[in-house]
């Protein structure tokens, strides 16, 4: 069932905001546009950004993006470098270097691709 816009003075595409915002539905062909956008949008960040996957991603590669984006973080971000090098009674440096190490295989090797 599709909606009408309000008749209190304003205009479709503020109209359009409010329901994808709020989450009414507007009717088919808005929707599908509206799935188009979602999709190009998403193909464009993931493009941009290699880890935020797609469609051919397995369970290895995500958890290899998730723990290198992890200790990324940690070593660019001082007080969370500072706070693992007490907790680990070792030098910030040192914490460092072993954050930087285990950025190369953070999973272990991958497994072995079955050839179907």
């Amino acid at each position: 069932m599709a909606c009408s816009p309000p008749r209190f003075g304003i205009g479709i595409e503020s109209f359009r905001f409010f329901a994808l915002e709020y989450g009414v539905v507007l009717g088919w062909s808005t929707m599908a546009s509206d799935r188009f956008n979602i999709n190009s949008q998403l193909e464009h960040l993931q493009a941009k950004y290699v880890g935020t996957g797609h469609a051919d991603l397995n369970r290895f590669e995500w958890a290899v993006n998730i723990q290198r984006d992890s200790y990324a973080s940690y070593v660019g971000h001082y007080p969370m470098l500072a706070y693992f090098a007490v907790a680990e009674n070792e030098s910030i440096g040192r914490e460092r270097y072993n954050f930087m190490q285990k950025m190369l295989l953070p999973c272990g090797l991958p497994p072995e691709r079955e050839d179907d």
